[in-house]
């Protein structure tokens, strides 16, 4: 009998034992036990634990990490890096304006191309250019928004982009223009060259005898048309607005809405096709300053709006699908309702009638 009970005996003994142990364990201060003698699991929440757990960052860290977060968002939904863009470009377009002289290219006084009289009075002047390419389209679109009680979010984006589009299309002009220096049709009646001046060969500005600075000047910035990229810029803008609220693409649309979106791209046509009439201008700068002003507007646009053959192409991205998603929301969008659905509800990614951002 006394061997059948001794293994039970030790057992017992040996549980007594380890009870004694753990009591003398906890007893004693964690700091004075070897820390690889103790489960790291085990040391989280302890006094100490902090310093020693390697995933755990430091409180500052933490706190420097959620202010540059508050930072980062506040940033994004204000657009404030694009009021400071817009800001710069102003700027610099002024200073274009004011203190850079065009590349004067040399001449033939006998080239034909350039023996177009010069029109004193044209027929949309840059007074009227701004009008007609950016008052009347800025009207037209803060109206539309208005009346059609859009978001908070939906204005601003729509107000901020035109301007954009309208300062950087003018100073992307103004840069090509000074650059090249390309003669206009009418430079040799602006130049007004000095009797006995050889018509066959390369002759320069100093051979010009008009006094008016600005006159002489403007016949070397031929190339782009500024009318045209101007104009194709503002009222360009405004027909995209105008396809993407109406959802002009889509299968069987009326000619009412086909009309709507075409009428401005019309009236920007005619604004360039003046600059001809006026001989201030070739059909080459027209077509360029059209093509220049036409495709920033549309990449402005797109900055914030789905694409034309999108069903949301009437409502602009949300911020918070930005903050959330990035560029993937581009990328779900022109692979269709597939990628969608594979990535959430689509809704989430524009604004819904909401101006909470």
């Amino acid at each position: 009998m006394d061997k059948l009970h001794a293994p039970q005996d030790q057992l017992r003994r040996y549980n007594v034992a380890c009870q004694s142990l753990m009591t003398h364990v906890q007893s004693q201060h964690v700091d004075s036990i070897p820390l690889r003698t103790l489960d790291s699991s085990r040391l989280t929440g302890m006094p100490g634990s902090e310093s020693h757990h390697p995933s755990r960052k430091p409180r500052s860290q933490v706190m420097d990490n959620s202010r540059w977060a508050t930072i980062q968002r506040i940033w994004k939904r204000s657009y404030a890096s694009d009021y400071l863009g817009f800001a710069i470009l102003l700027v610099l377009y002024v200073l274009l304006q004011v203190f850079q002289e065009p590349f004067h290219r040399l001449f033939y006084l006998n080239d034909h191309r350039l023996q177009y009289p010069h029109a004193e009075v044209e027929r949309v002047p840059v007074a009227w250019l701004f009008v007609y390419g950016g008052g009347i389209p800025l009207a037209i679109i803060i109206i539309w928004l208005l009346v059609t009680r859009s978001p908070l979010q939906k204005a601003h984006v729509t107000v901020l982009s035109f301007l954009i589009a309208l300062i950087l299309t003018s100073f992307l002009t103004d840069i090509v223009k000074n650059s090249v220096g390309r003669p206009r049709p009418d430079l040799i009646a602006r130049c007004k060259p000095k009797a006995g001046t050889p018509p066959d060969k390369l002759v320069g500005i100093e051979v010009c005898t008009e006094t008016k600075p600005h006159l002489l000047q403007d016949g070397w910035r031929s190339f782009p048309s500024g009318h045209s990229s101007f104009a194709f810029n503002g009222l360009g803008y405004l027909g995209f607005f105008f396809a993407s609220q109406v959802n002009a693409l889509r299968p069987n649309v009326d000619l009412a809405r086909m009309i709507l979106v075409l009428a401005p791209f019309v009236c920007a046509a005619l604004i360039a096709i003046s600059r001809l009439e006026d001989y201030r201008h070739d059909v080459f700068d027209v077509t360029a300053g059209s093509t220049l002003g036409a495709t920033i507007a549309y990449l402005t646009w797109r900055r914030h709006y789905p694409k034309l053959t999108s069903p949301h192409c009437a409502t602009p991205y949300s911020l918070l699908a930005v903050e959330k998603r990035g560029f993937r929301r581009l990328r779900d969008e022109e692979e269709g309702p597939v990628a969608s659905a594979r990535n959430g509800n689509r809704q989430g990614d524009y604004e819904v009638g909401s101006d909470s951002d």
